[in-house]
């Protein structure tokens, strides 16, 4: 509940009363039983309030029931609605709002029919013609413009996932390592981005302040060249629409090396924050990538809840985004995976091989170079792709 009013926060609501019922299962017409809708009205009348959300999603006759309970100038919404109109308000990308938009028409469609009972309501009169009432019509010309809507959405986001496949193929195909940071709203991605790389990517404490994809270069301290990209911020319940019209944006980390899951140490919830982000890593295929668990923001515990942090992940970094602390020792561990396959050769590379010259330098760790008569000759530690390339020109260390 904590987290649904962060988010209703978020979206610019103020937040008046919250409201609980235990149940074994949903009440199939109004979601909550008959004696909590009654409160439930009583309430928004007295608060004067103008929107009501629900934690769980909500059937279309749910929410249809719900509002006619508590009025017609009062909207029902569930944490679906609510989350869609955050990631509206936040895309900024052409991609972004496409993705943005299919999810919204996919979770408006079934509900369309509640738009319109105020119309159908005239079909049960009878006589001729009521089979064909003006309701009715109108919500099948909705419903076509919807689905020709969503068709649409699927295609212009098939192009440009097909770009995109092309762009991540080359980074591929160039031997650059690269990094994608994960982990929930919030938990301080973009900071993290920003202080690795300078990348200028816009930080705010709020949710979902980061809908698109930023990819940026890092230079590490050996030298080699890696890339550093910062996701969508993932978050308990994410809408399975979401996911589905995110996929394009979440290549971006099943195409990675590396996963860094960025989790917010002064959160008391983060456990289960990571296993939000682990599901959402499975559902999308890249739960085999290799990861780090990073605890960010611990500048705000104390020395005991990094003990117990410690305990439950012993293979963890601690690291203060804002401030720096932690992030050499973050940077030592991500050169060591960089270079974990690497393998150890020695090579004269012509010098009219320009190209490749450039490449050893930005893409592999240089342990040794000299500059001689028919070539630079170099021993390095290379990663697999870049040791292919440096094969033909391969030769004694001596």
């Amino acid at each position: 509940m904590d987290e649904l009013e962060r988010l209703a926060h978020t979206d610019g609501a103020e937040v008046v009363y919250r409201l609980t019922q235990r149940l074994d299962t949903p009440v199939p017409k109004t979601f909550i039983g008959s004696g909590k809708v009654e409160e439930l009205v009583t309430l928004v009348h007295n608060l004067d309030a103008d929107v009501v959300i629900f934690d769980d999603e909500l059937s279309p006759s749910q929410q249809s029931n719900l509002e006619r309970a508590v009025g017609r100038n009062v909207k029902v919404i569930d944490r679906t609605a609510l989350i869609l109109d955050i990631f509206g308000e936040h895309a900024k990308t052409n991609e972004g709002r496409l993705q943005v938009q299919l999810a919204q028409l996919q979770y408006v469609y079934p509900r369309l029919r509640g738009m319109w009972s105020h119309l159908v309501g005239e079909q049960t009169r009878g006589g001729i013609g009521s089979r064909f009432g003006q309701g009715e019509s109108q919500l099948e010309v909705d419903r076509r413009l919807v689905r020709k809507r969503i068709s649409w959405l699927k295609r212009e986001l098939e192009k440009l996932e097909t770009r995109l496949g092309v762009r991540s193929k080359a980074r591929w195909d160039s031997g650059v390592y690269r990094v994608a940071l994960v982990g929930y709203t919030n938990a301080g991605k973009s900071t993290l981005l920003n202080r690795l790389t300078n990348a200028g990517v816009y930080v705010q404490d709020e949710l979902f302040a980061t809908l698109d994809p930023t990819t940026r270069s890092l230079e590490l301290e050996e030298g080699r060249k890696i890339t550093v990209t910062d996701t969508v911020g993932f978050i308990q319940k994410l809408p399975t629409m979401l996911v589905e019209s995110f996929k394009s944006t979440l290549a971006e980390v099943t195409a990675a090396d590396l996963i860094i899951k960025v989790v917010d140490a002064s959160d008391r919830n983060n456990e289960k924050e990571i296993d939000a982000v682990d599901s959402i890593l499975s559902e999308i295929g890249a739960d085999e990538i290799d990861s780090i668990i990073v605890f960010n923001k611990v500048d705000l515990i104390d020395d005991s809840r990094r003990a117990s942090i410690l305990a439950a992940h012993p293979n963890c970094e601690f690291i203060s985004a804002k401030d720096g602390f932690g992030i050499r020792g973050l940077l030592y561990r991500i050169a060591n995976e960089a270079s974990k396959g690497d393998e150890l050769l020695t090579a004269v590379v012509p010098y009219e091989k320009g190209l490749l010259v450039k490449m050893v330098h930005e893409r592999c760790q240089v342990v040794r170079e000299e500059y001689q008569q028919d070539g630079l000759f170099v021993t390095v530690k290379a990663p697999k792709r870049m040791a292919e390339v440096l094969k033909p020109y391969e030769c004694d260390s001596e």
